[in-house]
């Protein structure tokens, strides 16, 4: 990580410098670079291509820096930048953004060697610079494509660099450059093999299930023999599909449950061998949608990258787990439950500041006009029984008698801490708009479901109070004694950290497990379709 900081940086430090030049000062050159830098197009690409100013501020800082010269006149050079141009496809970057056909065919041509038109040499240098800008930030913006919220005391990312510099002075070595600007990220790495693998061999593409009945293990139906060959298709049955027809045919047997299983594993399922609506959708999605689905989550590697911190708790949304990492490494993995799709858990990076000892839970709006107001409606016992508490404004008790069920204003509902309280022993605090935080939870059980969006945009931790206690080192034995003594006491105190930790919610729906493993989530979201359509226009 830090070789790639280091290179990444001096590129700047030397793109700044040359910007702080003497304008005025004359380089020896090729004045038919220079007219070319001067257009606002490349007529040489077909169709020709209009440069943004991002982009041709970064060729003639390039070209400045190398005294207005040619530099892909050496055809080992341009043969090199056209091979990694084309390892792209393995990134899931589109080659042809890159102009790679136009560059091989111009490269071919007689005419245009051994001094290739200035045309070419920029339209060869603009491919370089953005291929490297986009490995290193990916090809999208962000903040428009999945946009997360960041607190104001939160690190972002450094904003792009043009790269000229850095581009230069890799001109002899374009491998080196090219992995350089890719994400020093082991997740972005691991994916990138498995992406490289699906598309060099991918399987089949399989028959359509039809929808039908729960299959349960030991039944028979008629979609049977269907599933044996589609489990067979990926991998999952590595013996001989059974041939003829008849009961024994459609029996859903042992050795389909086992395949199933391990199936529903990869694709974040429960894992139980029952086929029904939710497996049957992850069955049916296509091996070019899954390639497309590793594209998705690789460009999104590409931003979580700049996000990574030596010290950071990141919420895997998608996958409902919570990894907190030291020194860029995973020190502490847990599971969660997060927001149904109805009510999804926010995207944001902050810093954990604060916890609540014994929090009381104060009803989110949301939650007491859709869940609970039915219920009081229905029966104004209901509130005693959950030991809800009907509070004004100002945190006054209010007579729940005196309020208008069907048209209440200007009250809220508050559960007291306690066993029964959803919040649990422990809240876990960050500033944010959106009134989410992670907390403990009495609902232990729902830890043990592979499917966790269970939330209404919180996050529920297992094992809280472990995840609570890494959180406070480096706290002293008088502040360690404190927190002991406010959980013990039964009510609700706030406890600063020693120090903020930063907080990452994230969502990616694909990577390589620590078995090597491919494994695909459902997109609970529905993020995925917005980023593949970006990508696919900005081709």
């Amino acid at each position: 990580m830090y070789k790639k900081c280091t290179l990444l940086l001096t590129g700047l430090f030397l793109a700044t410098r040359f910007a702080q030049a003497d304008p005025t000062e004359t380089l020896p050159g090729d004045e038919a670079i220079r007219q070319q830098l001067a257009q606002p197009s490349l007529s040489c690409a077909a169709p020709a291509l209009d440069l943004d100013g991002f982009s041709q501020e970064a060729l003639s800082a390039f070209y400045r820096q190398l005294g207005d010269q040619r530099v892909w006149a050496v055809d080992a050079r341009l043969e090199k930048l056209l091979e990694q141009l084309a390892l792209l496809v393995d990134d899931g970057l589109d080659p042809a953004r890159y102009q790679l056909a136009t560059l091989r065919q111009l490269a071919a041509d007689p005419a245009s060697h051994p001094q290739r038109s200035a045309c070419t040499d920029a339209l060869a240098t603009h491919a370089y610079l953005q291929a490297l800008r986009h490995l290193a930030y990916g090809q999208l913006d962000p903040a428009q494509a999945e946009p997360l919220w960041r607190s104001p005391n939160s690190r972002a990312p450094a904003p792009p660099v043009l790269f000229p510099a850095f581009a230069a002075t890799h001109l002899d070595d374009l491998p080196a450059a090219f992995a350089a600007a890719r994400p020093d990220f082991e997740p972005y790495r691991a994916l990138r093999s498995a992406h490289a693998a699906l598309r060099q061999h991918p399987p089949r593409n399989w028959r359509h299930v039809p929808a039908g009945d729960l299959l349960r293990p030991g039944m028979a139906d008629e979609r049977v023999p269907l599933l044996e060959r589609r489990l067979a298709d990926e991998g999952y049955l590595t013996d001989k599909v059974r041939s003829g027809s008849g009961s024994d045919r459609q029996r859903y047997t042992p050795r389909l449950v086992g395949a199933m299983k391990r199936f529903q594993a990869r694709h974040f399922l429960e894992d139980d061998g029952v086929v029904g609506p939710s497996t049957l959708t992850e069955l049916n999605v296509s091996s070019a949608a899954r390639l497309d689905q590793v594209r998705v989550n690789l460009e999104r590697f590409r931003w979580l990258a700049r996000e990574m911190e030596p010290t950071l708790l990141l919420v895997d949304i998608a996958g409902a787990q919570l990894t907190l990492f030291r020194d860029h490494q995973p020190l502490w993995q847990t599971r969660t439950q997060v927001g149904r799709p109805a009510r999804p858990t926010p995207l944001l990076k902050s810093q954990i500041t604060h916890l609540t000892l014994n929090p009381s839970w104060t009803i989110p709006p949301t939650i007491l006009r859709e869940d609970k107001l039915p219920k009081i409606q229905s029966n104004i016992g209901f509130l005693a029984s959950q030991n809800l508490k009907v509070i004004d404004r100002q945190g006054n008790e209010v007579n729940p008698h005196s309020v208008d069920w069907h048209n209440p204003s200007g009250i809220m509902l508050r559960q007291d801490p306690g066993p029964h309280n959803p919040l649990g022993q422990i809240a876990i605090r960050f500033s944010n708009p959106f009134s989410v935080y992670l907390h403990d939870t009495p609902s232990q059980h729902l830890f043990a479901k592979e499917t966790r969006t269970l939330s209404s945009g919180c996050v529920r931790v297992e094992r809280a109070m472990q995840l609570t206690d890494l959180l406070l080192e480096g706290a002293s034995p008088a502040e360690r004694q404190r927190f002991e003594e406010l959980l013990a006491s039964g009510k609700t105190r706030n406890m600063n950290l020693p120090r903020p930790v930063p907080i990452l919610l994230a969502y990616w729906t694909a990577q390589v497990d620590d078995s090597g493993q491919l494994t695909f989530r459902p997109d609970i979201y529905g993020h995925d379709e917005k980023i593949l359509a970006a990508l696919n226009a900005s081709r």
